[in-house]
């Protein structure tokens, strides 16, 4: 076996040891190769290999909060809205990754994206908490999530688990591996399905991944990963309920014929080779997605049913070269991307009962094609870092990234379309769709990060920086407005929509990190600030949507992880986060919310687990999660008062190759929701999980 695949599997069990720390030695995604966390200024958060091979979470909500200021809500099956330094929101303000490779194009962004990774079977998670590093371009706001893919065993193995639980939960995870020469290879399935706790909300999902390492010589290697997710599922499980319905009837689902179908593809190839004190990585990729949707979440406001797809060609090139002197290091990098795809629209016409908050969409009816056309989205974008130590303790970095993006767009729909009010959310009044001409939208900026990193002892450290990000307006927000009530004003939207700025943001940030004997502790203060954020505008009264940029928000928070053994084999984790997340200057259509508190923005996220390790391979983990109170909406008039939930799970060896493991979610069985907020003028609840019980056998075959 050649040094390179060697130094892979140290990876992963160097991942493995660190599972129960809340500060790992490296991360590999600060500067997209292995770097101490010591020297990286960044506020950088891990989920080891071995954790979630423990946890087999089955929806990211049940391992993310185990890192300070990150939270994850379910919205439908494996669907989810997140939350780092930001609201829970479904807007455009994270980077996913898979082993450095964006999950998905700029141009298409999905806050879904974590449901096309097989994360039970990943190899590790990295977070980065706030706007990236200036390696990394658009999207990366609030954060970027980097799932990794696992490296494959150094001698043949094959591993199969079988799971059941509640509401006609069960799953079937398998792998297999090997290595031998110069050549390492590994494979993972994952087939799952539930009928859902609430009416029609079952869903199915296979992923897979195939990943082969081959040793190319004595200083070269190349990495190729395959990875595809196919997801169905109806998706009335976020239904919101009226209050009653959620204290009483919290499995009836409003939104019944709501339904997702997801295909994810991707294929890449990752050479890097080192000669001396340089290193050449080029990493080409294919992405392809595919989406058939009729949204839960535009029922009330806007219904259509929609076929999307996208494919995409790129290449992740980098250069780095160190120096002797004061351990100088130097990064050249582009990062290129072509996306052609397309979307095709149809408005719908819902039968309905009741009235809001308890209104239902019991069947519907085509009404005519809205949007119909393709567009193809172009990045381009290189960017230069750089390190550098004028003190044995002090690392200083910084970075420029130069991002030209562009999308060239064509309409198969040239006036436009009226839909004729018939019953249903619209029982009188037309809806009318402006159509944009064919037309290039571009968009030019630039990144810059400094940082520094001070070492006040052998296991303490000291760090800041100053970081900007942006985000650059999706397909979706460019070409795809909301409706109109007449032509000229569905054109006036169709029109404003090609006019919208990239969000942007500027975050100072600073942190304590380090060891007291057995205790770890990771302390960080954060300031940021975001202008010219991509709103949906929604009249509280009539639902009705409109995308635009509106003034300046301010995000404030302190971030606590802390770690510790206790008596011989027990031990305790936390993580704490405490934000302010307020308008500054913030003017709509609906009024002036300048000074007001952010809605759906928690002001406290904790999690914390005692862990009991009683013998080899064998752990009882009590989790303790909880999610503060926050306003339902900008205007701040009312509440949802928060919730905290308890979570068991355990795994206990019955011989050298077979395991039980078992988990209750919702210990207590308490009523909570996972999103809530003003709509029709009412508040509403989706609520979340009752107890449920899980159980698992996992037997290695060889």
């Amino acid at each position: 076996m050649k040094k390179w695949l060697s130094a892979l599997a140290g990876a992963a069990c160097s991942a493995a040891a660190l599972a129960q720390q809340v500060m790992p030695p490296v991360t590999v995604t600060a500067t997209r190769e292995k770097a101490p966390v010591a020297e990286t200024p960044a506020a950088v958060g891990v989920i080891g290999a071995e954790t979630l091979q423990q946890d087999r979470p089955s929806h990211p909500s049940q391992i993310m909060s185990q890192i300070p200021g990150v939270a994850v809500a379910v919205t439908n099956g494996e669907g989810h809205t997140t939350s780092i330094r930001q609201p829970f929101t479904t807007g455009p303000v994270y980077l996913f990754l898979e082993d450095g490779v964006p999950i998905r194009s700029t141009g298409f962004f999905n806050h879904n994206a974590l449901y096309e990774i097989n994360i039970p079977q990943a190899g590790g998670m990295e977070v980065i908490r706030g706007p990236g590093s200036a390696l990394y371009g658009s999207d990366a706001i609030g954060g970027i999530i980097n799932v990794l893919t696992p490296v494959p065993p150094q001698k043949p193995e094959g591993r199969l688990f079988g799971e059941l639980g509640g509401h006609g939960w069960w799953r079937l995870l398998g792998s297999a591996g090997g290595s031998g020469g110069d050549n390492a290879w590994r494979g993972d399935l994952n087939l799952t399905h539930t009928d859902g706790w609430r009416e029609n909300t079952a869903y199915d999902r296979q992923s897979g991944l195939l990943r082969w390492d081959r040793a190319l010589g004595a200083a070269s290697v190349l990495k190729s990963v395959m990875t595809f997710s196919r997801v169905e599922q109806e998706t009335g499980a976020n239904s919101p309920l009226g209050e009653s319905d959620f204290r009483n009837n919290p499995t009836r689902n409003l939104l019944p014929i709501a339904f997702r179908k997801v295909s994810a593809f991707r294929l890449s190839s990752a050479y890097e080779s080192e000669s001396g004190p340089s290193l050449l990585s080029l990493t080409p990729y294919v992405r392809d997605n595919s989406m058939d949707l009729l949204a839960s979440f535009n029922l009330n406001n806007d219904p259509t049913v929609s076929s999307t797809e996208n494919r995409s060609f790129g290449l992740l090139a980098k250069w780095r070269r160190d120096f002797a002197p004061l351990r100088a290091r130097l990064i050249f990098g582009a990062d290129l991307d072509v996306s052609p795809g397309g979307r095709e629209e149809d408005a719908i016409r819902t039968t309905t009962a009741g009235a809001p908050p308890s209104r239902q969409h019991l069947a519907f009816s085509n009404a005519g094609r809205i949007y119909d056309y393709d567009v193809t989205f172009r990045a381009v974008s290189p960017y230069v870092h750089g390190e550098i130590s004028p003190l044995e303790r002090l690392r200083l970095t910084a970075g420029l990234r130069y991002d030209h993006l562009s999308y060239d767009f064509e309409n198969r729909i040239g006036a436009p379309v009226t839909v004729a009010a018939a019953g249903g959310t619209f029982p009188t009044g037309a809806r009318v769709y402006g159509q944009a001409p064919n037309t290039e939208v571009s968009f030019e900026h630039w990144s810059p990060k400094l940082g520094a990193t001070y070492a006040l002892g052998a296991a303490t450290h000291v760090f800041m920086s100053r970081t900007h990000g942006f985000r650059a307006p999706s397909e979706g927000d460019l070409f795809r407005p909301s409706f109109g009530a007449s032509a000229p004003a569905a054109q006036a939207a169709a029109l404003g929509a090609l006019v919208l700025k990239p969000i942007k943001a500027d975050q100072l940030e600073g942190g304590l990190r380090g060891t007291a004997g057995a205790v770890s502790y990771d302390l960080v203060i954060y300031d940021l600030k975001k202008r010219d954020d991509i709103v949906t505008q929604r009249d509280t009264a009539t639902n009705f949507t409109q995308r635009v940029n509106a003034g300046r928000t301010r995000h404030r928070g302190v971030e606590l992880g802390l770690g510790a053994p206790f008596a011989q084999r027990w031990r305790v984790d936390g993580a704490l986060s405490v934000s302010s997340q307020k308008y500054q200057s913030f003017v709509t259509n609906q009024g002036d919310f300048s000074g007001k508190h952010i809605e759906a923005a928690p002001r406290v996220l904790a999690n914390t687990r005692l862990t009991w390790l009683p013998r080899d391979r064998a752990r009882l983990q009590l989790e303790w999660v909880r999610i503060g109170e926050y306003w339902l909406d900008a205007s701040n008039t009312a509440k949802y008062g928060g919730h905290d939930l308890l979570n068991l799970r355990g795994n206990w060896p019955l011989s050298q190759r077979l395991a039980l493991s078992a988990s209750i979610t919702n210990l207590a069985d308490k009523r909570y929701a996972d999103s809530a907020q003003i709509s029709s003028s009412f508040p509403v609840f989706s609520p979340g999980l009752p107890r449920t019980l899980y159980a698992g056998l996992e037997a290695q075959l060889w």
